[in-house]
Order: C-alpha cells, then sequence, then structure tokens
C-alpha cells in the first residue's frame, strides 16, 4: 500500500477578498481534493483583519496574520497594536509588510518605516514575519538586518528576486516561498532558485487571488491549485511531490506554529 501524501500547506493566500465572497465551501472541497491541508490567510491592512481572523476562527485548518501591505499609503501603524492583535491564538504571523517602489513612487520613507514598525513588533511578540518585496530587494534586506528580524525569521513571500537576494535572506534566517510565478514558462531565472534554495527553507504559496499556476494562468487562484506549485518546485529539483510535500509542510508548522504553542 501507497504511503499516504503528507499533505501541502498554502502559505499565503487572501480568503477575505470579494473573489471568494460566497465560494468558501467550494474553495474548500478543492483544497481537499487536492490534498492541501492548512492555509495562512494574510492581512493586507487593519481593517480588514477582523474578517481575515474571523476565517482562522471558523475553521481548525487557517491561520491568521495581522499587518499592512505597503502599498496602503497612508495607515500608520503602531506596534504595540500589532502585539495586542497578534496574542489572538490563530495569529501566527506578522505581516504582509515590506517594501513595495514598484507600484509607488516619490518620497516613500513612510513604507520604511512602517517595515520597520513591523518588525519592532514581530520582536515583541515572538511571531514570524511575511515579507513582500519588489523593486525593493537592497532597502529590505538592509532594514531587515538593521532592525534585527532575523531574531523571529519569518518568510520571503512570493519570492521573485535574484539567487544573491535569497542567499541575502537565508543569512538572516528566512524561509523562501515559491507562488505559481514559478510555473511560468519566462521565469527561467526564478526556477534556478528554486532549485538553490536548501529543502529546510522552502514554502510554497498562491497568493491567491493572484498568480494562478499554469495550467490555470490568468484565472482566479484557490489554494487548492497550490499542489502545481509544489509539482514544478518538485519536478525542478528532481524530487518526489510527496517529498516535497513532506519538507515544505514541516518547515511551516516549525515557523509560524508548532514552536509557538
Amino acid at each position: 500500500m501507497a504511503p499516504a501524501f503528507p499533505g501541502l500547506v498554502d502559505s499565503h493566500c487572501h480568503l477575505d477578498f470579494p473573489e471568494f465572497e460566497g465560494k468558501l465551501r467550494e474553495v474548500r472541497e478543492e483544497m481537499r481534493e487536492n490534498g492541501v491541508t492548512h492555509a495562512l490567510c494574510i492581512s493586507v491592512e487593519l481593517a480588514g483583519f477582523p474578517k481575515v481572523l474571523a476565517l482562522a476562527e471558523a475553521h481548525d485548518n487557517f491561520f491568521a496574520s495581522v499587518g499592512v501591505h505597503p502599498d496602503h499609503e497612508g495607515e500608520v501603524v503602531d506596534p504595540g497594536r500589532l502585539v495586542e492583535l497578534a496574542r489572538h491564538p490563530k495569529v501566527v504571523a506578522i505581516g504582509e509588510t515590506g517594501l513595495d517602489y514598484h507600484r509607488l513612487s516619490g518620497d516613500l520613507e513612510w513604507q520604511r518605516e512602517r517595515f520597520r514598525a513591523h518588525i519592532r513588533a514581530a520582536r515583541r511578540c515572538r511571531k514570524p514575519l511575511v515579507i513582500h518585496t519588489r523593486d525593493a530587494a537592497e532597502d529590505t534586506l538592509r532594514i531587515m538586518r538593521e532592525e534585527g528580524a532575523g531574531e523571529v525569521g519569518g518568510v520571503m513571500h512570493c519570492f521573485t528576486e535574484t539567487r544573491e537576494v535569497a542567499e541575502g535572506a537565508l543569512a538572516q534566517g528566512f524561509h523562501i516561498s515559491f507562488s505559481g510565478i514559478v510555473t511560468f514558462k519566462n521565469a527561467a531565472a526564478l526556477k534556478e532558485v528554486a532549485k538553490a534554495v536548501p529543502l529546510d527553507r522552502l514554502l510554497v504559496e498562491t497568493d491567491s487571488p493572484y498568480l494562478a499556476p499554469v495550467p490555470h494562468r490568468g484565472k482566479t487562484n484557490r489554494p487548492g491549485l497550490v499542489r502545481h506549485v509544489a509539482e514544478e518546485v518538485a519536478r525542478l529539483r528532481g524530487i518526489a511531490l510527496e517529498s516535497l510535500a513532506e519538507a515544505t509542510t514541516g518547515n511551516f508548522f516549525r515557523l509560524f506554529v508548532r514552536e509557538r504553542t
């Protein structure tokens, strides 16, 4: 008899977004059909955090984060408030936070200061960080070092940077998470990074409802489709899907759950 499939975790999704309104039952059924056992529902703004938390409270296999995405201009973040919200047992991470110089321009010092606030909160509550970086890798890694982000670790989510950036994050104790982008034909450089990241630092995600993997590219992404991401990373590394699933699921729980319960 073949061993049971160890299960996959979608380490980053946004099930509170309008695309999933009234569709949670089918989303969860698709997860079951694809062997996806758990999902981390990610906060992007404090106004929407109660809905994210409600998802985690309602379902044993969902977790939540708390934080403000770098795209949300104008929202001031108090580290003490983040620490207070993170006390809930289903909140396992601080974020999504980080820097994004792609969509916004001008003086982005507010973005850097807010990133620092998240790192300080994470260090205070001893929960890992979920970090977003786009066109800002040098500043992201620098602020992580300056603020001691390595004390709590976390994940560089939806990774699209170079191997050198990955190594910079790994050196600070962070994990690297790959999304559906790694399945795209034009992602040759990223595929090489997926081969190189140590197996004990790998995670997989969907970033639902965005970035659906091949063969669903262009459609609304869902947590169940993280299996395609895992299949591609396993193929690139020349290992069985079961081995990749066992590793990434173990990594997720060691990082976000078991060491902090």
